[in-house]
């Protein structure tokens, strides 16, 4: 019997065939699940849970390296508790690699407004070094739509634009799941991205056509864990970073 309820806790794996095939129950208890009983998280002063690892709280940049060459990360520390794009010292990436995650990332744009299109306070939010999610001021400044704020880039246009006025902090939530690679390196299961912008819903479970390229078409190459990399988009973007922090989903 705990076997079959169990089964009946995971609806959304059965068929409506399936379902049509079991007897009908007549009881409470007969859908009701009792294990595996979820670990309990709490949430401190600052919105962090406890299950989180914390990737960037203002104090250092020990947990991310250069990713030009993997020595210390290079970019600006600021007294503020947040980091500052160094322009021209390249990516930075987590030395520590990931899965499927819940990540939340603070960014803003400078608010001295600098450049138009692509070249205004842009940078990425890259999953496993290959997905991104863009960083860029749109704030009164068009660019192509499936690169604007929100975006994965070059693939799913988001559905709004929550940005804040240019120099105040925007937040992303994000919600990435990795694809799924078979023994010849075929896609099982596309990997998906949900966003969050300043609590707005602006990607919604976007399944992911394969890289984020900015030439040629999506690639499918198998692989396994990646770091997180934030970009260098190299035009002094003066882009900032805090409060970041990563639940792994596996």
């Amino acid at each position: 019997m705990r076997i079959k309820v169990l089964a009946l806790s995971l609806i959304g794996c059965c068929s409506a065939m399936a379902w049509a095939q079991q007897k009908e129950p007549t009881k409470p208890a007969e859908t009701e699940v009792y294990e595996p009983v979820p670990p309990k998280v709490r949430v401190n002063e600052k919105g962090i849970p406890s299950d989180a690892i914390v990737l960037f709280d203002g104090s250092n940049l020990d947990a991310w390296m250069s990713g030009r060459d993997g020595d210390a990360a290079q970019w600006t520390l600021n007294a503020d508790g947040s980091m500052t794009v160094k322009d021209k010292a390249g990516d930075i990436r987590t030395r520590q690699e990931f899965g499927s995650v819940q990540l939340h990332i603070e960014w803003k744009s400078p608010a001295e407004v600098q450049r138009k299109g692509q070249n205004r306070g842009n940078s990425g939010i890259f999953l496993q070094d290959r997905y991104e999610v863009q960083v860029l001021d749109n704030n009164n400044n068009d660019t192509y739509v499936n690169g604007q704020v929100g975006s994965i880039y070059k693939q799913a246009i988001p559905l709004a634009m929550a940005s804040k006025p240019s120099g105040e902090w925007n937040t992303y939530d994000i919600i990435y799941h990795a694809p799924v690679f078979g023994k010849l390196g075929e896609v099982i299961q596309k990997g998906s991205l949900t966003v969050i912008h300043n609590g707005v819903l602006i990607q919604d479970h976007f399944e992911l056509l394969g890289t984020t390229e900015y030439i040629g078409w999506p690639k499918n190459k198998p692989h396994g864990k990646g770091a997180i990399r934030l970009q260098d988009h190299r035009d002094n973007s003066r882009v900032s970073y805090r409060n970041i922090w990563v639940r792994e989903l596996e």
